[in-house]
């Protein structure tokens, strides 16, 4: 039985994408998008303004950062969130799909949430475009960056592509969830 794997590749996040993600992020907010659900939080700043070690990105707005190991895993926004999916396809589009070259140093962070939604989804249609190009033998070819996966298939980094947008979509899902219930639900006593 022949295989397209470009299509497995495609459909293991495209319906999640389509129809369960991308949903969840509709008529999301400024102020969800910046909300610290605890107190220094890494989010997307204006520029001069982040408290992080090293902040990142080009234009008026910076990503926080800081070099691991850290003390404690800092908590992010979802701003912070969304900026790491945009710039992590941006980057794989770059490197793979006949793009500019991106890194979070030189990407363009979003200022607001309609902005960076815009900028996910125009980083996720060049993606899902991209991977459904190269079919079978794009997918088997080495993927040449970074040293350590030079020679892995390119198919290792689309199926890491894959788990990074469901893996940090859920974290935004839940800190949607968190945001609307903020203050509004009383905690139950503890069973005796």
């Amino acid at each position: 039985m022949d295989i397209d794997w470009s299509a497995e590749v495609v459909d293991q996040v495209e319906s999640h994408w389509r129809h369960q993600l991308r949903p969840r992020l509709d008529g999301l907010t400024d102020e969800e998008y910046f909300w610290q659900p605890v107190p220094d939080c890494w989010t997307i700043s204006r520029r001069g303004h982040s408290s992080a070690p090293i902040s990142f990105g080009t234009g008026e707005f910076t990503m926080d950062y800081a070099e691991p190991p850290h003390d404690r895993e800092p908590v992010t926004t979802i701003a912070w969130r969304l900026a790491h999916l945009s710039v992590g396809l941006a980057k794989t589009n770059g490197r793979h799909f006949s793009c500019p070259p991106a890194s979070e140093q030189t990407f363009e962070y979003a200022g607001t949430a309609q902005e960076a939604l815009r900028k996910l989804d125009d980083e996720f249609e060049i993606w899902i475009s991209g991977v459904r190009d190269l079919g079978t033998t794009g997918l088997a070819q080495p993927q040449g960056f970074p040293p350590a996966f030079a020679h892995a298939p390119l198919a290792k980094k689309m199926l890491y592509v894959n788990l990074e947008v469901i893996h940090h979509g859920a974290e935004i899902s839940l800190l949607r969830d968190l945001y609307l219930h903020n203050g509004s639900v009383t905690p139950r006593p503890a069973s005796v």
